[in-house]
């Protein structure tokens, strides 16, 4: 019978401490079934240590790890409903794919009937499209392909949660993109809460449905991929998922304008909490427009250093006088080479008010 509870996994007020080093500092989370969340975050973070807690792996100095509303401390990883996938698959290489995959299964008390292993192993082969794969050799197959059998020995055994430790680390960027997709689908198809470990801002944002950011053993932000992009909840979340311009300046009273360094005034959307003083604006570099003409409201006049091209897109360095260097992005789509601006054309940089992230200077420690 399944459980009426509403969450997979809770952390209350965990801590973990490795003698004088806090891994984790007072953590408090909760994961819906049936959710794909992402704990994403530098090296030394804290996130891979807050998935090998809920893994039985690391258990918490401080605090409680429940599992499906029941606590898990002190539970050893194999009586928890919990199976993970690692970095490196760790994959039995004088077993074939049939072994690999039945391994857990062979494990199990009560033993389970070795025909309901073979249905359960050829099942878990066909959800991860590995269907007459079964007699191969490991070494015999591709990167993308041992990654499989390694979701493939993972889900066989029903487990209520799937933990992922940077499971795409190891492949090309074509194939990452490739088993994002698959990943995705899977956790689809299965219904079963994934976990996904990841340092990749791009996969944490394409694949997860919710993200949690990490930094010094602490949850800086937890919300939508959009959310936390769009949205973000401070200066080191703006600057650590994908690219931000930063620009310091004072927020003059009213809150509606900001005065940079330069002089110049740039009118902000006014949706803050912030008093006037000095502030750090982040803005996006795809939210800026560029152009060889002279433009309105919130335009910078500066100098194009570089031009890299992005196959879809075109990258650019502007040097702006008095304030420093920006990075732009522009989508060739918008249009032809001709209107592609060159190193030493001189530009103009404008972008919306509510593009304009303001944050308090404290926030950048």
């Amino acid at each position: 019978m399944a459980s009426a509870h509403p969450n997979d996994i809770e952390f209350r007020s965990v801590t973990k401490a490795y003698g004088a080093v806090t891994a984790v500092r007072n953590i408090n989370l909760a994961v819906p079934k049936g959710s794909f969340l992402a704990l994403l975050g530098p090296s030394g973070c804290g996130k891979t240590t807050c998935l090998r807690m809920i893994g039985g792996f690391e258990q918490p100095s401080e605090g409680s790890v429940l599992i499906d509303g029941r606590e898990m401390n002190g539970v050893p990883a194999y009586r928890r409903p919990v199976n993970m996938v690692f970095q490196h698959y760790a994959l039995f290489p004088h077993f074939n794919v049939e072994q690999n995959v039945a391994y857990g299964l062979k494990q199990m008390r009560p033993r389970i009937d070795a025909r309901e292993i073979d249905r359960r192993v050829q099942e878990a082969l066909s959800m991860v499209r590995l269907d007459g794969f079964g007699k191969r050799r490991t070494h015999e197959m591709s990167g993308g392909q041992q990654q499989r059998v390694a979701l493939a020995r993972a889900i066989v055994n029903r487990p209520s949660v799937l933990l992922l430790d940077e499971p795409l680390a190891a492949l090309d960027k074509k194939l990452r993109s490739a088993m994002q997709i698959e990943l995705q689908t899977l956790q689809r198809e299965l219904g079963i809460t994934f976990v996904l470990v990841t340092h990749d801002q791009e996969e944490a944002l394409s694949m997860a449905d919710q993200v949690c950011v990490m930094s010094a053993g602490r949850i800086r932000q937890l919300g939508s991929p959009q959310e936390v992009y769009d949205r973000p909840a401070d200066l080191f979340v703006a600057d650590f998922v994908g690219k931000i311009n930063r620009l310091n300046g004072r927020l003059e009273p009213g809150g509606q304008m900001l005065r940079l360094a330069d002089g110049t005034a740039l009118a902000t959307s006014g949706e803050h909490s912030l008093p006037a003083g000095p502030v750090i604006a982040a803005l996006r570099p795809e939210a800026i427009r560029l152009s060889r003409q002279e433009t309105g409201p919130n335009g910078l006049r500066g100098t194009v250093t570089h031009r890299i091209f992005l196959g879809s897109g075109v990258e650019y360095a502007v040097t702006v006088a008095g304030l420093g260097d920006f990075l732009v992005t522009a989508d060739r789509g918008q249009g032809s080479e001709a209107d592609l601006a060159a190193p030493g054309d001189a530009v103009t940089l404008s972008f919306d008010p509510a593009a304009v992230h303001l944050f308090s200077p404290s926030e950048a420690a």
